[in-house]
């Protein structure tokens, strides 16, 4: 059961109805957006039932929900959400009616590469980079990451060209220093049902870009969403970046189909991620293609101003010819199925 809180509820009204809750032995978990209040309810439905939250202050509505994932569904959230990105001085907007482009580094290695990526990014219209501190890697020798160092060179380039950071944090303990630096936390496929770092993240107080497990269904990705929902934080994108299948011709499958699938399930935005999708950068392009014809709120892809040098991924990272058309199908395509450059929407101080 989940009760919807009206915009002007206050936050008392909010403690009057945990309060309630918890005082016939239930449990409430307060998870605020954008512009509403949700408080998830767990417990003895029937008990609940009985105390007339409808009747208190600053209620909109009660809903009891079938779906397991209670917070992030669209049973009680009809209207699909909108997470913006960003400190006061610019706001970038995920979501329905808007196409938004994120691009960058798939890892920070020096200043001067990041800076150049981030150009190269800017320049092909991204409104938000994505930039690796913290790498999580199938193998222990491969490169891990700057970590802190790296957080502070994105903060540079953040104030160099003015574009938000989406960045990964890869353990509960460094959640705090990350969230510092970043504008928007990552939860990458490896981490997608690490609970503990999904509670932190909740608790954060910054949006959360959850990418779906290799191996997980869509149902137990939309309830690794609901852990951060329900530590009080419903700004949360998802992020499909293939999965595992027995096709060795690309590194994942892309799961088109779990575009329109998450929408009509869901609330939250939902990204595609077509460059570890592929792992091959003759292959992004077409599938930033299929994203958007498929109706994704945006596309996050690896750029690099020397691929061949990257420490990270190099091979599926665009730059030069691949680059340009990618910059051409993100500026044409969304309009013709009724997007507009989330840029168009950004708040800009």
């Amino acid at each position: 059961m989940v009760v919807v809180m009206s915009p002007e509820a206050t936050d008392e009204d909010v403690a009057a109805v945990v309060a309630r809750v918890e005082g016939v032995g239930g449990e409430a978990f307060v998870s605020k957006g954008v512009v509403r209040t949700i408080i998830g309810l767990v417990g003895d439905i029937e008990s609940f039932h009985h105390l007339n939250l409808r009747t208190l202050r600053g209620v909109a509505d009660v809903h009891r929900i079938s779906d397991p994932y209670k917070l992030v569904s669209r049973q009680h959230h009809p209207e699909r959400s909108t997470v913006w990105v960003g400190d006061a001085a610019r706001r970038v907007p995920i979501g329905p009616d808007t196409f938004t482009f994120i691009a960058g580094p798939c890892a920070v290695e020096t200043p001067q590469q990041t800076l150049e990526a981030a150009q190269m990014a800017q320049s092909a219209g991204a409104t938000l980079l994505r930039g690796g501190a913290y790498k999580p890697r199938t193998s222990p020798y491969a490169f891990q990451g700057l970590g802190v160092k790296g957080l502070e060179i994105l903060t540079d380039v953040r104030e160099a060209t003015g574009l938000p950071i989406v960045t990964e944090v890869v353990d509960a303990r460094d959640v705090p220093v990350v969230a510092e630096h970043a504008d928007m936390l990552q939860i990458g496929t490896r981490n997608m049902a690490n609970f503990g770092l999904l509670q932190a993240a909740g608790e954060s107080g910054k949006p959360v870009l959850l990418k779906r497990g290799m191996t997980a269904t869509i149902e137990e990705w939309l309830m690794a969403a609901e852990y951060i929902a329900q530590r009080g934080n419903l700004d949360v994108v998802l992020c499909e970046r293939g999965i595992r299948t027995f096709e060795p011709a690309t590194r994942n499958t892309l799961d088109i189909s779990a575009v329109p699938v998450v929408q009509a399930t869901s609330h939250l935005p939902i990204i595609v991620d077509p460059s570890h999708a592929a792992g091959r950068k003759d292959l992004v392009v077409p599938l930033s293609r299929a994203a958007i014809a498929v109706g994704a709120d945006g596309v996050i892809v690896d750029v690099h101003p020397r691929p061949e040098a990257a420490l990270c991924d190099g091979p599926q990272a665009l730059l030069g010819t691949e680059l340009r058309e990618l910059a051409q199908a993100v500026r044409q395509l969304p309009p013709a199925v009724g997007r507009v450059d989330a840029s168009t929407r950004a708040h800009i101080a």
